[in-house]
């Protein structure tokens, strides 16, 4: 009878959550693809064309309100990893992976804040993509977690990433355009580091062809 009743016991507990599974015990029915780089350097293109599932890590920053935004020029640093919500982003990632679907916030860069949410189903592919500049801070904990197929940061020339990113942030009213052209400076005279530190990171660095080709053969691979 006292058998009985403790293994009921741990079995309510285990619903309630009280044993959380270690990381790499899951068994995932699909891996994510982590796409970082430089802004501007053709995340958002590439994902179009290839047409495989994509989680936006840009819709995981925190609010604009949050008492723990980091901040730089007495404006909030929204470069920073410390302004986006890194547990959300992995345990969102792992769900997906895990059971082929999950729930996404949908963020408003003009107004810093998240609007709603949104339904993500893998629909059978075997990778999806997770691409934004902050991937990298996650490459470990997707590799501990036994959900990652490859880290890739796109590089392309810098005069290159500067054009197409503020062509991009102007149409889409992202900040005021000084704002703008002031940011889209500072990520120029930064962008070899950042490049630097994303590999170090745990990304590959490759060029958009490269990276392509890689992602398709992942769809084509029994």
């Amino acid at each position: 009878m006292t058998q009985s009743r403790d293994a009921a016991e741990i079995g309510d507990a285990a619903q309630d959550g009280l044993f959380d599974l270690p990381p790499g015990s899951r068994r995932p029915t699909a891996r994510v693809v982590l796409l970082t780089g430089p802004s501007g350097s053709g995340k958002t293109s590439l994902t179009r064309r290839l047409g495989v599932p994509v989680v936006a890590l840009d819709d995981f920053y925190l609010d604009g309100d949050h008492p723990d935004l980091p901040r730089r020029y007495g404006i909030v640093d929204w470069d920073s990893p410390l302004s986006w919500d890194r547990a959300g982003a992995v345990a969102t990632l792992v769900e997906l992976a895990s059971t082929g679907h999950a729930e996404l916030p949908v963020y408003d860069i003009p107004t810093n804040r998240r609007t709603g949410t949104t339904q993500l189903a893998l629909d059978g592919f075997p990778v999806f993509i997770a691409e934004g500049i902050f991937a990298a801070e996650i490459v470990e904990a997707c590799r501990e977690e036994d959900i990652l197929a490859d880290a890739l940061c796109l590089w392309r020339p810098r005069a290159q990433t500067f054009w197409f990113r503020l062509m991009r942030d102007l149409g889409e009213a992202r900040k005021p355009p000084m704002t703008l052209l002031r940011r889209g400076l500072n990520h120029f005279r930064n962008e070899p580091a950042m490049v630097a530190d994303l590999t170090r990171k745990g990304a590959r660095k490759v060029r958009v062809d490269e990276a392509e080709r890689a992602i398709t053969s992942m769809l084509v691979a029994p």
